[in-house]
């Protein structure tokens, strides 16, 4: 087991090993440094089912401005609308300005690899609404913490901790996939 580097060339030089990255860019970076298209495995195929990638807030904000907090989890639930089936050119845009590396040839690789995998639009989301949210997969995923040891059983999240951010079912205006 070897630190992740964020660079390819560990994994370029050494024909049995692996790397971990996200589809939207490691393999990109392998397909250009080295001509050939590595092989991907999804945790996900393999059981690994958990969130990721989410809206974090403090409770405190939450009782005291839930419509502030349903505003923005519905604001940057329509951003992921527009972003993956509309025209994403000012997202493209501020995503280049805040970080210079990426290209329009790495931005279009991602969302085509986002649609091809499903990783913002798929499972739940695909009936419920991009955000949507389970106490079935959130349940999953605390039992796997717990047998891998990582926190104890006795530790047990109350269901519909996800409920007051997200409704499930509810999309916001103007989020659609047309």
């Amino acid at each position: 087991m070897k630190p992740y580097t964020f660079n390819p060339q560990p994994f370029l030089a050494d024909k049995q090993s692996a790397m971990q990255g996200y589809v939207t860019s490691e393999p990109y970076a392998v397909e250009k440094a080295a001509a050939f298209k590595p092989d991907i495995i999804l945790l996900a195929d393999y059981g690994f089912n958990t969130y990721s990638t989410l809206i974090e807030t403090r409770r405190d904000l939450i009782d005291k401005k839930p419509d502030l907090v349903q505003r923005f989890v519905d604001a940057s639930v329509i951003g992921w609308y527009n972003y993956l089936y509309r025209d994403n050119a000012l997202g493209n845009a501020m995503i280049k300005k805040l970080n210079p590396e990426m290209t329009d040839e790495l931005l279009a690789y991602s969302l085509a690899k986002m649609k091809e995998y499903g990783i913002v639009d798929s499972g739940d989301t695909l009936r419920n609404g991009i955000g949507a949210m389970t106490d079935a997969r959130v349940a999953s995923f605390f039992d796997k913490m717990v047998r891998a040891g990582v926190v104890r059983p006795r530790h047990r999240l109350p269901q519909g901790l996800h409920a007051s951010l997200y409704q499930q079912g509810r999309r916001p205006r103007s989020a659609a996939k047309n």
